[in-house]
């Protein structure tokens, strides 16, 4: 692992400010209960359908009434999650109910591949074997994913979390001016990320990890600037100092462009005016 992805998770998404939030994966309870909620939904939608095939097929032989059982397995076993969770983009009516969501290995959202290749691994897990694989394998993953999940490349996510942003380094005081003159090449992401994690986490670092984390960012870091920063400066403020400038850089870009567009781009005639 390079110091670029230092704290960085495999599950982390990455913000516009380089910050690593994680989507945090459902557990076993919530996704039993959700999986309950599912499956009420399913035996309602099966009894219905099961009372209308007995009205149309009371007269016919007993092929005619297989056929229109199984493909009445099918359509409730198969079709209606894979319709619900493809329309819904991952939440079926109990992940609706429990604040789940089904998501993508990279944290984006599912597609009707995705929602198939659940629901049909999901009719044998579940349906055929009474959901004890699928039990099993959410106890064994780190992620509770059940089968369904593994061939779809999917797994199941919290939706209700409060999201709290840490709050961003602070410039240090005397390489303000420094900071303002020098030049700063874009950073990569993975750096910048690296970066923001190490700052935020140092406090809770062995003194000589964080002292040996800081002297190798230091030292990646310190090929994007010109000139170097004053010597005997601690690397830990250095950072700092260039994560902070950074993110006073990118404000200035910001309004700049968004000054520019109110210039050259006629006001909405529908927006209301103050």
């Amino acid at each position: 692992m390079s110091s670029s992805t230092v704290g960085v998770g495999a599950d982390d998404l990455v913000t516009g400010e380089a910050v690593a939030l994680e989507l945090p994966a459902a557990g076993i309870a919530t996704r039993a209960l959700s999986g309950f909620l599912d499956l009420v939904v399913s035996g309602v939608a099966l009894g219905v359908g099961l009372f209308v095939a007995m009205l149309l097929t009371v007269n016919a032989d007993e092929a005619l009434a297989g056929a229109v059982l199984t493909v009445l397995l099918v359509l409730v076993a198969v079709v209606l999650p894979t319709t619900i969770e493809t329309l819904t983009r991952g939440r079926s009516v109990g992940k609706l109910a429990t604040g789940l969501r089904t998501v993508r290995d990279d944290a984006g959202p599912i597609g009707f591949r995705h929602a198939v290749t659940r629901a049909l691994v999901g009719f044998v897990e579940i349906w055929v074997m009474a959901g004890v694989p699928a039990l099993v394998s959410g106890l064994v993953s780190n992620k509770g994913k059940r089968l369904g999940d593994y061939a779809a490349g999917t797994y199941v996510v919290r939706e209700r979390v409060h999201l709290s942003l840490p709050p961003p380094p602070v410039m240090p005081p005397h390489l303000a001016a420094w900071a303002a003159g020098a030049d700063i090449a874009r950073l990569p992401d993975g750096l910048a990320m690296a970066i923001r994690q190490f700052l935020m986490r140092a406090p809770m670092l062995s003194p000589q990890s964080r002292a040996t984390l800081g002297v190798q960012l230091f030292d990646e870091v310190v090929t994007y600037l010109a000139p170097q920063p004053p010597a005997g400066i601690h690397p830990e403020l250095v950072l700092a100092a260039v994560i902070a400038d950074r993110r006073r850089r990118d404000a200035i870009r910001l309004e700049r462009d968004a000054a520019l567009r109110r210039r050259l781009i006629p006001a909405d005639p529908l927006t209301p005016r103050p």
